[in-house]
């Protein structure tokens, strides 16, 4: 079960325009029909001529400098700024980064802060729009309780009666399950002045982790390596739990079918889970353990 608010996937949106598709080669040939139009004599050139090879330098030249615009087009869109590019368009909308883990300068060697991930600050910086508005709904309080702490991972919104708002809140931390802290400061976060409405009564919980494991026996085609494939089936479970670690993920069969069978799997013999798992939106699915295994090598 997903949460009932869903930003927009900014993964979905078309390319757009002003960035080039570039490629050297064509910009080469161009660049020597363009000479050949303005000097015939220079019709018959060779890949060893001297002119030829200014040409390849300029050519070069030109998708560099076309690239460099193409990155600083990039760099101002939410969907594609990455660092310090994405922290400006933050700053823009009032949304700094979030301290995950704050350094300690006293400690040998000292230790920096750990900071937001991108990928997390980018969703909250599309939130931020839902948090301009007082009237409660989803997506302002999904953004609200994201900012209110670096620990938090994800949220569930939900509102069981009128005037009552449940906020299940995902740590970052182990399993997911949030220590006081952070659900006092979540807490806090929500029930601030400026940002509850009056007539809500906002009740801030802990997720419940529902804990799976991944049990597997992997059935290979003849000549394949066995330790890499399953290696590699190991790493694509591990993504797939990781994908699905937010409120309200179910957990699904043809999920973890498509996670094992990796290049050289002939068969998956799927051990555990049995069905799906449904997951409330208070709840969030937790992977405790990775067991593949080998089994037999089909002809």
């Amino acid at each position: 079960m997903a949460n009932a608010f869903t930003a927009v996937n900014l993964s979905q949106l078309p390319p757009p325009v002003v960035v080039e598709q570039l490629d050297y080669e064509t910009i080469l040939s161009e660049m020597v029909a363009d000479l050949i139009s303005r000097d015939p004599s220079f019709s018959a050139l060779v890949e060893s001529d001297p002119a030829f090879k200014i040409l390849e330098v300029a050519a070069y030249r030109e998708m560099l400098i076309r690239q460099r615009a193409n990155e600083s087009a990039k760099a101002v869109m939410l969907a594609f700024a990455n660092d310090a590019d994405l922290d400006q368009i933050g700053a823009n909308n009032n949304v700094p980064r979030l301290i995950i883990t704050p350094g300690d300068p006293t400690a040998i060697p000292p230790t920096e802060d750990v900071m937001e991930e991108d990928e997390d600050y980018r969703l909250r910086i599309l939130l931020s729009f839902e948090g301009y508005t007082t009237a409660g709904p989803i997506g302002s309080y999904t953004y609200h309780a994201l900012s209110a702490s670096g620990d938090v991972l994800d949220v569930g919104v939900h509102s069981p009666v009128p005037g009552v708002v449940q906020v299940a809140v995902l740590s970052r931390t182990g399993s997911g399950v949030p220590s006081q802290d952070t659900i006092e400061a979540v807490s806090s976060g929500l029930n601030h002045e400026m940002i509850r409405p009056l007539t809500d009564n906002v009740q801030v919980i802990a997720a419940d982790v529902v804990t799976f494991n991944i049990s597997a026996t992997l059935d290979f085609f003849p000549g394949v390596g066995h330790q890499q494939v399953i290696d590699a089936a190991v790493d694509s479970a591990k993504a797939y739990a990781f994908e699905m670690h937010k409120m309200g993920m179910d957990i699904t069969i043809d999920g973890i079918y498509a996670a094992l069978r990796r290049q050289g799997v002939q068969k998956v013999n799927l051990i555990s889970p049995t069905g799906d798992i449904p997951i409330a939106w208070n709840q969030a699915p937790f992977c405790g353990a990775i067991n593949i295994t080998a089994g037999v090598i089909r002809e």
